[in-house]
């Protein structure tokens, strides 16, 4: 069962991960648009900024959770390669538990009281004539870092079966094969 949830929680990071790489796809076309408009029609758009920042940064966010799914975080390789699985499941476990989680979580709950107040109030972005609600892409930032946080205790939890030997070999991966 912790197994078919890990890998439920890793298919959500991929799907959301996909969908952060397809928004690439929409910004550059209105970004294009943009250009084109601009230089051409001598006739920016009132819209194309807002568009550009909301969609990039979904991008962004929508990669965080996919990017650990991946390995793709940074970290210490140097250090972190020259010891054994066990030894990195147990900087993994303090990381998540002492860093990582307690900040996502904190930020996630912090974004999401952010995104309703947007809502309720109504409230619009104010950078330009367009003038979008922001409530939208304030549900993003928190999908994403809700996204970023299952990630982060699917890694946790893989850790511990690590460490404890209770992994099976794809789990095993990233930590060595000299489990």
């Amino acid at each position: 069962m912790i197994v078919r949830l890990i890998k439920g929680i890793e298919t959500l990071s991929l799907v959301i991960g996909w969908i952060g790489a397809w928004v690439m796809a929409p910004l550059i076309l209105s970004m294009v648009y943009e250009v084109f408009a601009r230089h051409v029609f001598n006739a920016p758009t009132f819209w194309a900024y807002e568009v550009g920042y909301m969609l990039a940064g979904t991008c962004y966010l929508f990669g965080m959770a996919y990017c650990m799914r991946q390995k793709g975080h940074v970290r210490v390789d140097f250090l972190y390669d020259q010891i054994g699985p066990k030894g990195r499941a147990i900087i993994d476990i303090l990381g998540y538990c002492l860093l990582l989680l307690p900040g996502a979580i904190w930020i996630t709950w912090g974004l999401y009281q952010f995104a309703v107040e947007a809502y309720v109030s109504g409230e619009v972005s104010g950078e330009s004539a367009w003038n979008p609600v922001v409530w939208p892409f304030r549900t993003i930032w928190v999908i994403a870092f809700v996204a970023l946080v299952l990630q982060s205790i699917a890694e946790l939890v893989k850790s511990i079966r690590v460490l404890f030997g209770w992994a099976e070999e794809e789990f095993v991966e990233h930590h060595g094969a000299d489990a």
